[in-house]
């Protein structure tokens, strides 16, 4: 059977690809294909930003978490510096063993099929789109940091970050709220409790890696480490689930990361980390998983043709914050509707209907926290945003946006964190 839409992954990013494509074309066939069952868990912060509703309720999708707890409370701390303050919208922390499948429920709802399957094998012919033994005359890849799809189209991938994530129970301190505890020896980097609203917290550390050679060498240790345990098992050169690191062009995964010392990265390097900036954090976890972050940068521009790539497996994490559930909703729906319409036309060109749908929604945005990054690199200047943000609600409310949604740099912002660097003048929003 020819299918009218393939979505490779069917998580946030993939089924959010198929309900953007049936609410323009109810009647497209689309195939979403996951090589886990659902619900299975992914290693993520859970935090979702309201934003994300805001885009899911376009294509009639709401009550997504209507019976989880809402978080206002953000606080940011670096060292002896901090603050603590109300969004000015509601965010929540869902795990994605939860939220995963009411979206990919939602996409099933509105006509996607849903399949189990690893697809091993994307090639790109004149008339469609070959995904195994399956066509396609469109493709979304929505399959993660490892896109085998991203992979077939010969993209490389960015920079990269890794970082541990576990549940604890939530002590009485940090209840209600969302803690942040920046790195102060290496930027970026930062330690986290998110209160779920259920007595747990999703706590972590994580920080980005500025040396490829770097994973190089946990990936060396990992080989080590579970071919001495007996447990890696090989898949087409690649080292899969029960090994401690997967091999694939230099690029790590799973539960050996990550702390680089003298070219060794280890676990126990993050929990320490986790536990420095957030003593207690870690007591009592489970469930812990180590996961990498491809990080978005200002340079990434979709291409024209069939195939379209979506979330982490075009790269796009918010290389401020970590988080990716934004993203991979907006382009997942972006991309959705693209194939959508490039059907409707008879063209066999989508991806240059979704960049244009990217560089509006996110252009300057993605402008802005590339910038953000580099900057925020400097302890110095983190610290001034903090600063600014403790002293101005206004300042807060716009780092948040840059932070968790789509949100630009505003001059007045801009001028105030100049300003606790000692270097601005007075100015206006």
């Amino acid at each position: 059977m020819s299918w009218d839409l393939v979505v490779v992954g069917a998580g946030p990013a993939g089924a959010a690809a198929a309900l953007g494509a049936l609410a323009v074309e109810p009647g497209m066939s689309v195939l979403l294909l996951d090589r886990q069952e659902f619900p299975r868990d992914k290693a993520c912060g859970d935090g979702i930003a309201p934003q994300v509703f805001d885009l899911l309720a376009e294509v009639g999708v709401t009550g997504v978490v209507d019976d989880r707890t809402p978080i206002r409370r953000l606080s940011l701390r670096r060292g002896a510096l901090g603050v603590d303050r109300l969004m000015e919208r509601a965010a929540y922390v869902v795990p994605r063993m939860v939220f995963d499948e009411r979206l990919v429920l939602a996409a099933v709802a509105a006509g996607a099929v849903l399949r189990k399957q690893r697809v091993g094998r994307v090639e790109v012919r004149p008339s469609g789109v070959m995904v195994d033994d399956v066509e396609a005359r469109m493709v979304v890849g929505a399959d993660g940091a490892y896109s085998l799809v991203r992979g077939a189209l010969g993209i490389a991938s960015g920079p990269v970050a890794l970082a541990l994530r576990g549940y604890a129970p939530t002590p009485v301190g940090r209840a209600g709220q969302q803690v942040i505890v920046f790195g102060t020896a290496r930027q970026p980097s930062y330690a986290w409790s998110f209160d779920r609203g259920d007595g747990w917290s999703n706590v972590g550390y994580g920080e980005q890696l500025r040396d490829r050679s770097t994973g190089a060498g946990l990936l060396r240790v990992g080989r080590e480490l579970s071919a001495r345990a007996g447990l890696v098992r090989a898949e087409r050169g690649r080292l899969t689930r029960a090994g401690l690191v997967r091999a694939e062009r230099g690029r790590l995964t799973r539960a050996g990361l990550v702390r680089a010392e003298r070219g060794r990265l280890t676990r126990a390097g993050l929990v320490a980390e986790l536990e420095r900036l957030l003593p207690g954090a870690g007591d009592g976890g489970v469930d812990w998983r180590g996961h990498h972050l491809p990080l978005a940068s200002w340079g990434w521009r979709p291409s024209g043709g069939r195939v379209m790539l979506v979330g982490d497996a075009a790269g796009l994490i918010n290389p401020m914050t970590g988080e990716g559930i934004y993203y991979a909703v907006a382009t997942g729906l972006m991309a959705g509707r693209a194939a959508a319409g490039a059907l409707r036309r008879g063209s066999g060109d989508a991806g240059t209907e979704y960049r244009r749908a990217v560089k509006g929604l996110l252009g300057r945005h993605l402008r802005d926290t590339a910038l953000a990054a580099r900057l925020t690199r400097s302890g110095r200047v983190l610290d001034a945003g903090i600063r600014a943000s403790a002293a101005d609600q206004r300042v807060f409310d716009n780092l948040v946006e840059i932070g968790l949604a789509d949100g630009v740099l505003r001059s007045g912002a801009l001028l105030r964190i100049a300003r606790q660097l000692g270097t601005g003048v007075g100015g206006g929003w």
